[in-house]
């Protein structure tokens, strides 16, 4: 943590992805003052609503009259929350779960997150509606949350969080955990609903409600969408995140200074060179949705 807080201390100023994340960087010695909110974005040309080939989807799967089809997307790892979507299950009888995510469906097996979470289905009565999918494509996430009524996130911790911003854009209600990204990107009561994390009771009550009330969750998914677009496509974030490359430099010609990389300490110029370096990751190592 010493590097994290020594560029905190040194840049002109900090982009954070969400409000929550804002209070971390505070807490490692940022100015709160140069600190701007700029989240991840969504291709929202891509993730869009066709409700008419979610209808589709939905009866190619064969659902019963009633059935409530939850989806969750992301990598199978504790700290995603899966096993509390698992043990909401039994009190919502008529509910389906379909985990998207994780390694390749022939490898399920052999992966210790997707044996605890089959084993705890099982001693929950509920294997026969929990549908580990394995590794999906991004337009398979996209086919998942046509087919959805409630695309679920319900992490116990969660820095940022992509998936709640593709249903979004999808026009789908999200019940999410209120913790990190998900405070910002879920609006609780007007694109989803936000419950304490690691509560099963409180997630089912969540999904039943809407269950008892798909206008709801039309109302609500329809509002995420124009959220989604308004604050979170790659247009709305390339133009926060000029805005906050001339906050930089208009405060440089203010000052009519420009600190040069020599007046850096050296431990905060390798950091900083660092930070650059990991940057500099192949895109395509981000875009492989089993790594959520």
């Amino acid at each position: 943590m010493a590097r994290e807080r020594l560029l905190c201390r040194a840049v002109d100023r900090v982009i954070a992805t969400c409000t929550d994340e804002v209070a971390e960087l505070v807490a490692l010695g940022a100015d709160p003052d140069r600190v701007d909110v700029v989240p991840c974005g969504v291709d929202v040309g891509h993730f869009r609503p066709d409700p008419a080939r979610g209808e589709r989807l939905r009866e190619r799967r064969d659902r019963e009259p009633g059935t409530l089809r939850l989806v969750t997307v992301g990598r199978l790892v504790e700290r995603k929350g899966i096993d509390t979507v698992i043990e909401a299950l039994p009190a919502l009888p008529r509910a389906e779960l379909v985990v998207a995510g994780g390694p390749r469906p022939d490898r399920l097996e052999q992966d210790d997150e997707a044996r605890r979470l089959r084993a705890l289905a099982q001693a929950l009565g509920v294997a026969d509606r929990v549908h580990l999918v394995g590794s999906v494509t991004q337009d398979e996430v996209r086919d998942h949350m046509h087919a959805a009524d409630v695309v679920v996130c319900d992490p116990w911790y969660e820095p940022f969080g992509i998936v709640p911003l593709e249903a979004a854009a999808c026009g789908r209600p999200v019940v999410g955990a209120a913790v990190g990204g998900l405070l910002d990107s879920v609006v609780d009561g007007r694109t989803g609903l936000l419950v304490p994390p690691r509560d099963a009771a409180a997630l089912a009550a969540a999904l039943q409600r809407l269950a008892d009330d798909p206008a709801l969750g039309e109302r609500l998914g329809s509002a995420a969408r124009v959220r989604a677009e308004r604050l979170y496509s790659w247009t709305a974030v390339a133009a926060s995140t000029l805005e906050s490359y001339e906050r930089v430099v208009a405060a440089g010609s203010r000052s009519g200074t420009r600190r040069a990389p020599s007046s850096e300490p050296a431990s905060v110029a390798a950091a900083a060179a660092s930070s650059r370096s990991a940057a500099a990751a192949p895109a395509a190592a981000l875009r492989a949705v089993s790594a959520r």
